[in-house]
């Protein structure tokens, strides 16, 4: 499986930016996609997932300001954030992986990370 994100950069506080994630290689059905971040010195946080029937889960933090959506023909998930925060400043990994019954989505598989910087 390869993800490779892209759509980071630097954004003036209030600005907007979209991130994408193409994945391939994935032979699951229905993959879960994610984004996490990670600011400097903390562990790396859940951002917004969706499920493989189109639920979607969101830290508090954002709602209301970013969405996670997926196009399956084009094998991309996004993440579209607007009213960025100087917190928001991070590295942005997209995922993906199974869901199980039992545990949930399990993320199995993180693309490189891109970053973005709100200044």
């Amino acid at each position: 499986v390869q993800l490779v994100e892209s759509g980071g950069g630097s954004v003036q506080a209030e600005g907007s930016l979209r991130l994408s994630c193409v994945a391939s290689g994935i032979t699951y059905k229905g993959p879960c996609m994610g984004w996490f971040r990670q600011q400097p010195g903390k562990e790396r946080e859940l951002v917004a997932t969706m499920e493989g029937y189109g639920r979607t889960l969101y830290v508090d933090s954002v709602k209301g300001r970013f969405t996670i959506s997926r196009d399956n023909a084009k094998n991309t998930v996004y993440l579209q954030m607007t009213s960025l925060k100087s917190e928001g400043t991070a590295l942005y990994y997209c995922t993906t992986g199974q869901y199980w019954l039992t545990e949930g989505p399990v993320f199995e598989y993180w693309g490189q990370g891109t970053q973005v910087t709100v200044s």
